[in-house]
């Protein structure tokens, strides 16, 4: 293992990503378990010069430049989300189509960088691009029927906003991991009451009293280098980003710069 954890490409620390749907699944399982730092990221369609200068065409260069830099940094896990995104605001919303294309970017720099790439909310999509992960919203398909869809392989994560639907998460079988969330406020939920600090102690709590004890779980929610250790008091050892790292001039610094926080007492 690098002897700075911040500058650790997720590469280098575990086997090939396997073929084989056990094999798989399993490989899926240990890297995040491994996993510290999830970033969710938009299409990045409107920086694209050929959308700005020409109406966009459905290519991602923007997209794959920002994953890469974020994988770079030391990112474990990238999950696509345009809701609510400045290309959403200019081009519409991202249909399927598109999002699959855009997801197939993220599978390619995902199996260079040796990392996870996620899908969210719709289960449809990814069993059509095979994606490694698919991210619910208690509004979403319940657990059960994304898992039929979706087969035994896939990780299934869980947004979590309250105490009960942690313990919900940690109780059922087909949740591999749970986000708890907004740690604060954030224009990505706009109008969500965050619960805090609060969420993310119980839910430190309650994996320790498991039997789920090694269920991995993520802190969410207006978290950036400024208030981390605030998270990490509280019990998290795992945290979701997206303007921290997205929004910076420096990507791949800015995501070694939180991962760097957030494994600091490793």
């Amino acid at each position: 293992m690098p002897a700075d954890p911040s500058q650790a490409d997720s590469a280098t620390q575990i086997t090939p990503r396997p073929t084989a749907p056990g094999a798989l699944r399993t490989w899926r399982c240990e890297r995040l378990a491994a996993s510290r730092l999830y970033v969710c990221i938009d299409a990045r369609r409107e920086r694209d010069a050929d959308a700005r200068e020409a109406g966009w065409t459905g290519d991602f260069p923007a997209l794959r430049r920002d994953v890469r830099a974020a994988f770079s940094g030391g990112v474990d896990i990238v999950q696509l989300r345009d809701k609510g995104s400045a290309g959403e605001r200019e081009f519409g919303v991202l249909e399927a189509l598109h999002e699959m294309t855009a997801l197939r970017v993220l599978a390619e720099e995902a199996a260079s960088a040796g990392a996870l790439f996620a899908v969210n909310d719709r289960a449809d999509v990814a069993y059509a691009v095979s994606a490694d992960v698919m991210h619910l919203g208690q509004d979403d398909l319940p657990v059960a029927v994304a898992r039929d869809i979706l087969g035994p392989s896939p990780i299934i994560g869980r947004s979590c906003h309250a105490a009960g639907e942690v313990d919900a998460a940690l109780a059922d079988p087909e949740v591999d991991y749970f986000c708890t969330g907004p740690t604060w406020p954030t224009p990505t939920k706009p109008g969500r009451e965050a619960p805090g600090l609060p969420l993310v102690e119980h839910a430190a709590t309650a994996t320790s009293a498991s039997s789920a004890a090694t269920k991995p779980w993520f802190a969410i929610g207006g978290i950036d280098a400024s208030n981390v250790g605030e998270v990490l008091a509280a019990g998290a050892s795992r945290v979701v980003v997206v303007r921290a790292v997205t929004a910076a001039d420096d990507i791949t610094s800015a995501a070694r710069h939180m991962r760097a926080a957030v494994t600091a007492e490793d």
